[in-house]
């Protein structure tokens, strides 16, 4: 059983083109949010019930984050699942976008509690739009490959797809460590109102990393390792 959610919401083009893209993986269970819940990060819901709703398809709705709804599968709905596939996004979690995407924290919650994840995104350049059969195309293979290698407790893949033109030949898949440079602090200010202006598509990047593989028409895939001891049981 796989586990597959997301933070664009459990009607999202994204996850229909994740469950295309793991088929021939295993059962697929999917448990996502209700609505989108995009840059959430790791946040979690505590203080109020949560509400699981079965819609068509078998898939599960969750009134909380891409964390809430991990959280939720692995104490109920899917218990024991072999992964959790999150996404795939509709933009980039490149760098130190990793830190505040809710796709991302939904494979982080699953490491927490000892079960593998793969987290993918689609970066979107500018003036296009995705087209989400091709994502599905091209992430089935990064599955079928990350999926079947052994697994280290305490870590997750994080994966990226670029958007390169229509008639572009499909791009390679590389290997690449997450960024460390931070995104731009720019903001239009007016009055007490402040508004992030920041250029995404010009952020900072080094070239031996994950930003610049994306960004330059590469599929890039990242290990990330969340913690300097492994977790119990690993």
């Amino acid at each position: 059983m796989l586990v597959l959610t997301n933070d664009d919401g459990f009607d999202a083009p994204g996850l229909a083109a994740l469950l295309k893209a793991a088929a021939g993986l295993g059962p697929c269970r999917v448990v996502a949010p209700l609505l989108g819940e995009s840059g959430c990060g790791h946040r979690i819901t505590t203080h109020q019930p949560l509400l699981a709703a079965e819609r068509s398809g078998g898939v599960v709705a969750v009134s909380g984050t891409p964390a809430d709804c991990v959280r939720l599968a692995l104490h109920h709905l899917a218990p024991d699942p072999a992964w959790v596939l999150a996404g795939i996004n509709a933009g980039g979690n490149l760098g130190v976008d990793v830190f505040h995407s809710g796709t991302v924290a939904a494979v982080r919650e699953a490491v927490i509690h000892g079960v593998p994840g793969i987290a993918v995104s689609h970066y979107i350049g500018r003036d296009r739009t995705i087209d989400w059969a091709r994502a599905a195309r091209w992430t089935a293979p990064v599955l079928a490959d990350l999926t079947a290698r052994p697994w280290t407790p305490g870590t997750f893949w994080n994966v990226n797809l670029p958007h390169p033109p229509a008639d572009a030949p499909d791009p390679e898949v590389v290997f690449r460590p997450v960024d460390p440079s931070p995104l731009d602090l720019r903001y239009e200010v007016e009055g007490e109102r402040a508004s992030y202006r920041g250029d995404y598509h010009g952020r900072a990047r080094r070239d031996d990393a994950d930003v610049a593989a994306c960004l330059g028409g590469r599929i890039v895939v990242s290990l990330v390792r969340l913690f300097e001891f492994d977790p119990p049981g690993g």
